[in-house]
């Protein structure tokens, strides 16, 4: 019997191995991608194919390699064993797949197994609990661009996002209070950044002050990435009592100086000049450990820390495959 629904679980990718080869050619998909870099076609080409991917594979393959585990890629086996936790807690008329925006196994080739089974619908979760056109607007794009030429479109439901959602703020909150929180001298929201003008336009090309981004979520502004990470904050933040004055929210990874700020590694580095100890970062735009996470929260800026002065920096695990995490993403499927 042909199963009623069928749940598509989406992440950003990973490369087939750390190698130079494969890091190379997923790079380039992903640098290609043109909500990701939004310049025109030939210019993007051209600074993609001859600038970036040149000069970055060799850098970028030798941190994929202190992220490699004897089991591969950590974004890839933990979204693997989510997947299956989730098909357990699911009844008969539902199956769960994982695709990869970027890399192996391909949103297109998932896509293609699961027109062949004929559902009656299709539920498509991207991974990314705040919304963003690089990310969550890649990932629906690419889909429908692939379902639009089936010749049988099932209902389609898409969650775009969920950083709101009771069970998703449950989880990281249960993550989080495996740490005392009253050892740590302050506590970091660190988020992916984004470039500035990417979240503009959600509202009009207007600044995020203009729209008080960073205070509250309103009919303006309720599809700003940054407003979205704040309400995240502000929402676990209440869960676990922790006060406004002992954290600060900051973002990461970027790759200019016009991304959202304050940039975390600037936060850091004035939280050890200041005296500051201990520090704990909570990642929450990220749902599984990954190089932003493993390398660069927990490598590269606990280096940071220590060199100014500080003591350590604790970055509290992902969401990963928990059984808690799969319960809540049956939630948010089930609310959605």
């Amino acid at each position: 019997m042909t199963k009623n629904t069928a749940i598509l679980l989406v992440n950003l990718g990973t490369p087939d191995s750390p190698s130079k080869r494969n890091v190379r050619k997923f790079i380039s998909e992903f640098l290609n991608d043109a909500r990701v870099i939004d310049l025109p076609y030939i210019l993007r080409k051209l600074l993609v194919n001859l600038v970036i991917v040149p000069f970055r594979a060799s850098k970028s393959a030798k941190l994929y390699q202190k992220l490699w585990t004897k089991q591969g890629s950590p974004i890839l086996n933990y979204g693997l064993s989510l997947k299956n936790k989730l098909s357990g807690l699911l009844d008969d008329n539902h199956e769960v797949y994982l695709a990869m925006r970027y890399g192996n196994p391909g949103l297109e080739k998932t896509l293609e197994e699961i027109s062949k089974k004929q559902f009656h619908q299709l539920i498509i979760l991207p991974l990314f609990p705040q919304y963003a056109s690089s990310t969550t607007g890649s990932i629906i794009e690419k889909a429908m661009q692939i379902i639009k030429k089936w010749n049988y479109i099932p209902k389609i439901k898409i969650i775009s996002e969920f950083y709101a959602q009771a069970a998703f703020i449950d989880a990281w909150a249960a993550k989080i209070n495996e740490h005392n929180l009253a050892q740590y001298g302050h506590v970091l929201f660190s988020y992916h950044g984004l470039p500035e003008k990417h979240v503009e336009a959600t509202h009009g090309n207007k600044s995020c002050k203009s729209f008080n981004c960073s205070t509250e979520i309103n009919e303006q502004n309720h599809a700003c990435y940054k407003a979205q990470c704040y309400a995240t904050t502000r929402l676990i933040a209440e869960k676990i009592n922790l006060p406004e004055k002992n954290y600060t929210v900051c973002f990461q990874s970027r790759f200019g100086k016009n991304w959202l700020n304050p940039f975390t590694e600037d936060v850091i580095l004035n939280k050890a000049k200041e005296g500051t100890k201990k520090l704990l970062v909570i990642p929450p735009s990220f749902v599984a450990d990954c190089l932003e996470t493993i390398v660069e929260i927990g490598t590269d800026y606990q280096e940071l820390f220590t060199l100014h002065g500080g003591e350590k920096l604790q970055m509290v695990e992902s969401l990963n495959d928990s059984d808690l995490w799969a319960n809540a993403v049956k939630l948010i499927v089930q609310d959605n």
